[in-house]
């Protein structure tokens, strides 16, 4: 499925200084599959962290074009830092998928299942998990911290993990495609 909507993670009014281009960029990420992306804005717009802006088919009123996908390797700091808020705020919009997670996770092979890739997540919390939702399927993430105990803050770990997902490489990718 393609982006509809990003939220601006650093607006650039003259581009990345060491390119030598002066082109007006935005670093942004896309609002459903947490695609980073490069925006181009149309002439005398500005654009501000945190902003979310039309990417969709049609006339896009703020955004001229997108550029492409962007490496994880260019993401400036501002931008990580207003990542962070974004995807904080992305998981408490979205729970439900993330409950959706730790009610239908799988193992990736023999030796490691996903619920092992959250940080701070082991093999003990993950059988306790798996033995709670084999009861009853998890309503809430604090319906998953009440059930489990001693359990990493779920939500918290979501987040850590998608930063994980989005800024290095890894073997397995939870949430982002």
């Amino acid at each position: 499925m393609k982006e509809e909507y990003a939220i601006i993670l650093e607006y650039l009014p003259n581009g990345y200084p060491l390119e030598g281009k002066t082109l007006p960029l935005a670093q942004a990420i896309g609002e459903h599959n947490l695609t980073l992306l490069e925006l181009v804005p149309r002439r005398g717009i500005s654009l501000e962290p945190g902003e979310k802006v039309y990417i969709g088919e049609g006339k896009r009123d703020k955004i001229y074009y997108i550029l492409g996908r962007l490496k994880r390797e260019k993401l400036t700091e501002p931008a990580k830092e207003q990542l962070q808020e974004v995807v904080e705020k992305i998981v408490t919009e979205r729970e439900e998928e993330y409950v959706k997670f730790f009610n239908e996770s799988q193992a990736i092979n023999k030796r490691i299942h996903q619920i092992e890739l959250l940080p701070g997540f082991g093999k003990k919390h993950m059988k306790e998990i798996l033995e709670a939702r084999d009861q009853k399927p998890f309503e809430s993430l604090e319906d998953l911290k009440t059930r489990v105990h001693n359990l990493p803050d779920p939500k918290k770990a979501i987040e850590k993990r998608i930063i994980q997902e989005l800024t290095t490489m890894g073997r397995f990718n939870l949430f982002i495609h």
